[in-house]
């Protein structure tokens, strides 16, 4: 198998965090004076950033910035760095995977919509520090998925053409991302979204389980 660079989504495919993040925002909704909503329903309003899940949440998605939303911004902020490891978790079989991905010497990335702080604060404490080239999040001055800017600077830093990139994330922005930079994207469908989503948004291939990615690459390369 040749060595592509896989660049993985990292809410909802590599790790399980639906908890924490609902714990977190409505923590921040209820200090605020708005109501929390059910766990569940994060499965929707995560994947955008930070700022649009405030939005989301407090029910003004188009609203751009506000007092409103910078209160609750900042509150979630206080509360996700205390408790975004209280339950979040890689899923079943995916350190298996990065392991396999390592021992084929495919060097992996991961790209979140998710603050950077927050991003490398999970990745580093669930992961091996072997595990991945790079780890990034969303920085000022770069626009967040599905935007392809952030991809294009992995696969620069990485000296990877396109044509060697797979991307793998579980919704339409992840699969949108990787129609953006033009490269592979496969979904995955234990994630926030599921199967539909990801059809209706061109996922090149899907894996119903961490062990399917390996067989993909292996078809593909």
């Amino acid at each position: 198998m040749n060595a592509p660079v896989c660049i993985f989504d990292l809410d909802g495919t590599l790790i399980d965090s639906l908890a924490d993040l609902a714990q977190a925002m409505n923590a921040a909704l209820k200090e605020n004076g708005f109501a929390p909503h059910p766990t569940e329903a994060y499965r929707r309003l995560v994947g955008s950033g930070a700022a649009v899940l405030v939005n989301r949440a407090i029910g003004r998605e188009d609203a751009g910035h506000s007092p409103e939303q910078e209160a609750v911004l900042a509150a979630f902020g206080r509360y996700y760095e205390a408790h975004c490891l209280d339950q979040t978790r890689p899923y079943e079989g995916i350190l298996p995977l990065l392991s396999a991905l390592q021992e084929r010497g495919v060097r992996c990335a991961v790209l979140s919509n998710k603050p950077e702080p927050f991003t490398r604060q999970i990745v580093e404490a669930l992961f091996p520090a072997s595990a991945f080239a790079l780890i990034r999040g969303k920085r000022e001055g770069v626009p967040r998925k599905p935007d392809p800017t952030a991809v294009r600077e992995i696969l620069r830093e990485l000296s990877c053409p396109e044509d060697g990139c797979v991307y793998i994330g579980d919704s339409d922005v992840d699969m949108q991302t990787a129609s953006n930079a033009g490269v592979f994207k496969i979904g995955v469908t234990w994630g926030f979204r599921g199967l539909q989503e990801l059809l209706q948004s061109g996922a090149d291939a899907i894996a119903q389980t961490p062990g399917d990615i390996l067989t993909i690459l292996e078809e593909r390369l």
